[in-house]
C-alpha cells in the first residue's frame, strides 16, 4: 500500500514520526505536512500567494501552507503515484465533538475524502503525549483490517485515542460525535506596548458524552471510531424553507 500523511503540528512532531514508523510495516509513506504548527486551521486553503515545498533531512516533505494545502498539492501534482489511503495525526491532543470543525488534522483527511482517498485522522487525546505508541498500535489495527476488508468506496474516520498504556487500552469502537457546552470566555491581556489583546479560551465541558459519543469512548479507555460526512445540507428544513420562501 502507498500511504500519504499529513498533520497539523507540523512535520517536526513527535506524532507524526511515530506515524509514518507504523505505517511504513505497511507499505510505502510520504510525509507532506506543515512548516509549522497550523493547529486550528479547520478546512482553509491558501489562495493568496504560492506555495513551496522542501524536504526535511528526514525526508520528510513540509510545506509553507495549511494541512488541506499539504494534502491537496501533494495529490494533485507533488506525488507521482495515487496514495491507497491519506492518515493525518498522530495530532497531540483530542479532535472530539464540535472540535472537528476547527481541526486542522481532521481538515487533512478530510481533503483527501474529498479527492476520492479513504482518510483516517488520528488523534492522541491527552495533555502529556507519553502514549503516542498506543495510538500507533490502533493504526496498525485499522490497517491490518483495511488489508483483510478493504472499503469498497472512500469513507472519512475520525479516530480518537486515550493517553494511557497500550495494555490499559479497552479496544476500539465506533462512535458518533459527542456536543461540547458553550466555550469559555475569551481571555483579555495587556501587550508590550499597553494594547488590549484576547486569548480565544479553552474548549468547555462536554454537554452530550453519553455512551455511543467519543467523549464516552475516551473516558472508558476505549478509542473512538467515527465516521464523518460532510454534506452539511439540513434535510429537515428543506420543506420549511420552501414554504418561507414562497409564502
Amino acid at each position: 500500500m502507498k500511504f500519504l500523511i499529513s498533520n497539523d503540528d507540523g512535520y517536526f512532531a513527535p506524532g507524526i514520526a511515530t506515524l509514518a514508523e507504523a505505517l511504513s510495516r505497511h507499505g510505502e509513506v510520504v510525509v507532506v505536512a506543515p512548516e509549522r504548527d497550523r493547529s486550528g486551521s479547520s478546512n482553509s486553503l491558501t489562495l493568496d500567494r504560492p506555495l513551496s515545498v522542501r524536504k526535511a533531512a528526514n525526508g520528510f516533505f513540509y510545506v509553507n501552507g495549511t494541512p488541506t494545502d499539504c494534502v491537496h498539492v501533494a495529490v494533485t501534482g507533488l506525488l507521482d503515484f495515487r496514495p491507497d489511503m491519506v492518515f493525518s495525526g498522530i495530532n497531540h491532543g483530542p479532535n472530539v465533538g464540535d472540535d472537528t470543525i476547527y481541526s486542522g488534522t481532521v481538515a487533512a483527511a478530510t481533503e483527501g475524502f474529498l479527492l476520492g482517498i479513504p482518510s483516517v485522522a488520528v488523534s492522541l487525546a491527552g495533555k502529556s503525549g507519553a502514549h503516542f505508541a498506543t495510538a500507533a498500535a490502533v493504526v496498525d489495527q485499522l490497517v491490518q483490517r483495511l488489508q483483510a476488508s478493504p472499503f469498497q468506496s472512500p469513507v472519512l474516520l475520525n479516530v480518537n485515542v486515550p493517553d494511557i498504556p497500550l495494555d490499559r487500552l479497552a479496544g476500539m469502537t465506533v462512535t458518533r460525535l459527542g456536543r461540547r457546552h458553550y466555550a469559555e470566555p475569551v481571555i483579555k491581556a495587556k501587550n508590550p506596548r499597553g494594547d488590549t489583546v484576547y486569548w480565544v479560551g479553552p474548549v468547555g465541558p462536554a454537554q452530550d458524552a453519553c455512551e455511543g459519543t467519543d467523549f464516552w469512548a475516551l473516558a472508558n479507555n476505549q478509542a473512538s471510531v467515527t465516521p464523518l460526512m460532510l454534506d452539511l445540507t439540513a434535510y429537515g428544513q428543506l420543506d420549511g424553507i420552501k414554504t418561507w420562501l414562497h409564502s
